[in-house]
């Protein structure tokens, strides 16, 4: 696999409602989802406060995704963002509208420069996250990186399945490319970056844009990406529940955004089935050892790199899908939050 920089280690706990339970080695229940016994919680997780998250779920998962729905997630997602700590001062934060669309967004903004832009598309199963959910983060990414953030709020399922969400990303990108709106400028270099679902939407998104003639972002950020709706890979049967994001939450999502399962294997909504990978920018993938969506991420970092494409990877070592938002819990979230700003710092720096 290509490389170009250092690299450290990353982890992942995003935004998603609830801490259900689907496994690998076990029975169907009555209502057809597979359940079974998680993985023993060892000694290999990032660090003590992390373990003790992590036993807490175990003792009291709460139910399914599938059995609260998308309302429901959304409000206990709210009453989490509230509860956190309000994320770092930032110099000009502005609500606005971007693309020819319309489409909501929240720009960023460290100082009165014009600089690179990171165009940042939140988590969620493509049904939760929003502006709120992933304030903190950005203002934390803006802050470290010292560049513009555009948080995209794009619409979500099952009130718009795809192709929704991939229109009004592209839109963005291709907003902040023209250079953005008065009051809102943009200058240098423009990535896009997300995480979980949001990767998958970052990487629909290049993949959309190489094939209309661009304009191409200067490059990807993916950070524990879904890259394959059909869930097939090993790591969504071995850390199917346990570890905080469960398989069937994510197999629940991707039903709500593509309600055809016969479609999930199509390119078009899971990269990893992408034909042709050759001509996408320079990406950073990083993945997390403890979470479902680790190998469908580690492979399409490795089908990157087979298709001559620039690629920085790693798997984050000891961590769980989401950390980004898991800062004021664990310190070891903290610092793996800090190594993927570096990452971003790092990758405007050598592509200026």
């Amino acid at each position: 696999m290509q490389a170009f920089g250092s690299f450290g280690s990353f982890g992942s706990f995003g935004s998603f409602g609830s801490f259900g339970s689907f496994g690998s080695f076990g029975s169907f229940g009555q209502d057809g989802i597979l359940a079974c016994m998680a993985e023993p919680i060892d000694l290999s997780l990032a660090d003590a406060e992390l373990t003790a998250f992590i036993k807490a779920v175990r003792q009291d998962p709460g139910p399914p995704a599938r059995a609260m729905g998308a309302a429901e997630l959304r409000r206990a997602q709210r009453l989490r963002a509230e509860a956190r700590p309000p994320g770092p001062e930032i110099a000009h934060v502005v609500d606005l509208t971007v693309g020819s669309t319309g489409v909501g967004a929240r720009l960023y903004r460290p100082s009165a420069a014009y600089g690179p832009l990171v165009v940042f598309l939140h988590g969620g199963m493509w049904t939760i996250g929003d502006l709120e959910s992933h304030d903190r983060a950005c203002r934390r990414l803006a802050l470290t990186t010292d560049t513009a953030v555009l948080s995209v709020d794009f619409r979500r399922a099952p009130e718009y399945p795809w192709p929704a969400a991939v229109d009004d990303c592209v839109e963005a990108v291709r907003w902040a490319a023209a250079g953005g709106v008065p009051g809102a400028e943009t200058a240098g270099p423009t990535v896009v970056m997300g995480d979980s679902s949001g990767g998958n939407l970052a990487a629909l998104a290049c993949l959309r844009l190489r094939d209309e003639g661009g304009p191409l972002p200067a490059a990807q950020i993916l950070v524990y990406p879904n890259t394959d709706l059909a869930l097939s890979c090993p790591s969504t049967r071995s850390k199917a529940t346990g570890w905080g994001l469960t398989t069937d939450d994510v197999a629940w999502g991707a039903g709500q955004w593509v309600q055809d399962p016969s479609r999930h294997a199509d390119p078009e909504v899971s990269p990893l089935y992408a034909a042709d990978l050759s001509g996408l920018p320079p990406t950073v993938v990083v993945t997390a050892e403890h979470d479902p969506l680790r190998d469908e991420g580690d492979a399409y970092a490795a089908r990157l790199a087979s298709a001559n494409v620039p690629v920085r990877h790693r798997c984050e070592a000891g961590m769980v899908h989401g950390f980004l938002t898991l800062d004021t819990l664990s310190p070891a979230a903290a610092a793996a939050g800090e190594r993927v700003f570096a990452d971003v710092t790092d990758m405007l720096d050598q592509i200026r």
